[in-house]
């Protein structure tokens, strides 16, 4: 891994407005992404992760959200970038992988030509049969059988798992630094999901390419990622590389995750346990930890101010001030 990262994000805020309402749905995310790795962002549905993604690549509606902070690469605010000069970073800088291939293929379009448009969007000089050829070369890359004659068929006819080997190949044509992968395996097999996974392991192994896996799945995270960061009401609440945020968990929403999930080195007799309660409304400001309702460990502290996120061990960063009193108390 790279000492420098290649994409950094600080102090992100994204807010939506929703008739009289203004929703917080990333609330001050900062991390970094290093070239050659896998960096899993995982959480509950409406944490802020896929808002998070899309914010980076100004890819959510201009009429309703509010993005302030900063996205930087190659030494450039991505969010002070016009239309157009955005233009020549999506795709051909940082690639993006949706969560349904269906809606995200053109239905009126071969799958070759999805693929040759998008190369010729960013290789202008390049003649049509050289870009078909590299088409084909991208969808046996992928995984895809007969290439040479599937890169004429349309989406349709294809299975939802080839249908996301193509959105892959997309994403790979106008060979990009960093691709964001949104859920990718949503509505696959289990199957269909580990080959996908799999196939994105062996992407980055093979090109260099660098991986933003959005994600709920723990197990993926587990099986596929590099660090990782995990978020909650819109805030990342730790931080860690992959090995040490499974061996030792330490915010008690990371904790309770896990404990939610099954694994394989678990008894037949122990229970799965739930996490009680439900996540805040982001519509009003939440002055504390924006846990503490739904946490057992909860201090006095946390209702009334909420903790930043610190470095407790090298690579774990916590957002807790359980962690904090932890440290204070080892401290003296």
């Amino acid at each position: 891994m790279s000492s420098s990262p290649i994409l950094s994000v600080r102090d992100l805020h994204v807010s939506f407005r929703v008739k009289k309402e203004i929703l917080q749905a990333v609330r001050g995310v900062t991390f970094d992404v290093y070239e050659q790795e896998i960096i899993g962002i995982v959480g509950e549905s409406g944490c802020g992760k896929s808002a998070t993604a899309k914010a980076l690549l100004q890819l959510l509606p201009k009429h309703s959200a509010v993005i302030s902070g900063e996205v930087l690469f190659n030494n450039t605010n991505l969010l002070m970038l016009n239309d157009q000069e955005m233009q020549n970073v999506r795709g051909k800088e940082i690639g993006v992988i949706f969560q349904d291939p269906m809606t995200s293929l053109n239905p009126t379009m071969k799958i070759g030509n999805q693929i040759i448009e998008g190369y010729l969007l960013h290789h202008n000089r390049v003649r049509t049969s050289e870009a078909r050829e590299y088409a084909i070369r991208l969808l046996e890359l992928v995984g895809i059988p007969q290439a040479i004659n599937r890169i004429n068929e349309y989406p349709h006819t294809l299975s939802g798992g080839m249908r996301q080997r193509v959105m892959i190949a997309l994403a790979l044509a106008a060979k990009p630094k960093i691709i964001i992968a949104d859920e990718p395996t949503t509505a696959l097999d289990v199957t269909i999901q580990a080959q996908i996974l799999e196939l994105m392991h062996q992407i980055k192994a093979k090109t260099g390419t660098t991986f933003i896996l959005i994600t709920h799945d723990m197990s993926v995270v587990a099986g596929y990622c590099d660090r990782v960061m995990v978020m909650y009401a819109g805030k990342v609440i730790e931080k860690a590389p992959v090995g040490t945020l499974f061996s030792s968990p330490s915010h008690p929403y990371t904790k309770g995750l896990l404990q939610s999930i099954p694994r394989l080195d678990m008894s037949q007799d122990s229970p799965l346990i739930p996490i009680e309660g439900s996540p805040p409304d982001i519509t009003e400001s939440i002055s504390g930890c924006a846990f503490c309702s739904r946490c057992n460990e909860e201090l006095p502290i946390c209702k009334m101010e909420n903790p930043k996120l610190e470095e407790h061990k090298k690579g774990h960063q916590i957002a807790c001030w359980q962690m904090r009193k932890e440290t204070d108390e080892t401290a003296n």
